[in-house]
């Protein structure tokens, strides 16, 4: 399973959601990959006021606030 988190420097709802994905890391074996939107314009046009924003398999599951309840319940689907 891939996870994607799209982030960007200094962003502190950025911090807490990677904290709950290296979390539910220990209970769900996933790839974790972090995503920088200044590094790729189509991505900062499209998650600019977005983010964080957490891609399960390539689905858009959650952005802003990142709840683990609702990333566990996304990660038993798959």
């Amino acid at each position: 399973m891939n996870v994607i988190m799209y982030t960007k420097t200094g962003c502190p709802l950025c911090e807490k959601a990677k904290q709950v994905l290296v979390e539910l890391q220990g209970e769900y074996p996933f790839q974790l990959q972090e995503v920088d939107i200044y590094e790729d314009d189509a991505l900062l046009e499209k998650y600019q006021l977005m983010i964080p924003v957490v891609e399960i398999d390539g689905e858009e599951v959650a952005f802003g606030q990142i709840r683990k309840v609702e990333i566990r319940k996304r990660l038993l689907l798959k």
